[in-house]
């Protein structure tokens, strides 16, 4: 590098702390370990001024989106409610620095805000996996992971929150090398970098403390057909093992019984599509599958005290 990259960070209402701190921190550490100037980075936001993040905190930002600086990388960084903050402004001044050459990535829920502007089709790309349901949803032609970060697209795309430092520990590396990168998170006292084919979330195996293949790969199963849902019998069968083993299996490990916890599954992801998503109540029972919106509306009561209708009011 033969002069310092900048990066810029549009920082979206109600963005994530987490992931901002993870982004610019480890710039700064590997300016002060390498004793160079490697990076530099400037913030923006709609109105030029400031941006507040989820927790309230407020940061000064260097200018807004109609006069971004010129610069090597930008990253657009969310966090809650990103739906909310998909403005006309924002959508034009991504493309018209796209239009500029200039690289164009996401931190957390920034996906979403890439992939409304049309950047992401046939992409692989990286969102929180809180949003994972509603995301698949409103965009099929983006190929969704599970990954921690994608950074061999085009559009880089960091989950959020510590995924966000692995990224930037990654881009530290593929530009400056691996001992600046394990120096930097050394400084942070990370030890436990991530790369980009890492899980998002904690396997299955390692939150429930077990390794046992069959239940893994029956639950794997039930998620693939949420929206077309199997029975157990059939679940066993195509793993080999009796509908009885089956169910010790869920009863010795989940507490529950494989009908019991496919329906929570089922249920988990209607939930995430009513909160996330504007799909009709009938359209969420179908995704879910459910045979009626009848059926789903009394399930879902059960389930969580209100009805699929009572539950989307709470967002008004």
């Amino acid at each position: 590098m033969t002069h310092p990259q900048h990066f810029c960070f549009i920082l979206v209402p109600e963005f994530s702390h987490l992931a901002f701190s993870c982004a610019v921190e480890p710039l700064r550490i590997a300016n002060w370990v390498s004793g160079e100037e490697l990076y530099r980075w400037s913030f923006a936001s709609e109105d030029g001024a400031q941006a507040v993040c989820s927790n309230g905190s407020v940061t000064l930002v260097h200018g807004g989106l109609t006069d971004l600086p010129k610069c090597d990388q930008i990253f657009v960084l969310s966090g809650i409610h990103m739906r909310d903050h998909v403005s006309r402004p924002l959508l034009a001044a991504l493309r018209r620095e796209r239009a500029r050459g200039t690289a164009i990535g996401a931190l957390c829920s920034g996906a979403w805000l890439l992939a409304e502007a049309g950047f992401l089709n046939g992409m692989q790309a990286a969102i929180h996996w809180e949003y994972h349901d509603a995301f698949m949803e409103a965009f099929p032609d983006v190929n969704l992971v599970r990954s921690v970060f994608v950074a061999d697209e085009k559009h880089m795309t960091a989950s959020g929150g510590t995924a966000t430092a692995d990224l930037m520990l990654h881009l530290i590396e593929r530009d400056h090398g691996q001992d600046l990168s394990i120096a930097v998170a050394d400084q942070m006292v990370y030890n436990a970098v991530r790369n980009a084919t890492a899980d998002q979330r904690v396997s299955l195996q390692s939150r429930n403390g077990m390794r046992n293949a069959h239940l893994a790969k029956a639950i794997q199963i039930m998620a693939d057909r949420i929206n077309d849902p199997i029975s157990p019998a059939v679940i066993a069968e195509q793993i080999g093992i009796s509908t009885r083993q089956l169910e010790r299996l869920f009863g010795k490990y989940l507490n529950a019984s494989p009908k019991k916890y496919f329906m929570e599954l089922r249920l988990d992801r209607a939930r995430n599509l009513l909160l996330q998503t504007e799909s009709s109540v009938t359209d969420v029972a179908f995704a879910c599958g459910f045979e009626s919106p009848g059926h789903f509306s009394r399930v879902y009561r059960a389930a969580f005290g209100v009805t699929p209708m009572q539950q989307r009011s709470r967002l008004d």
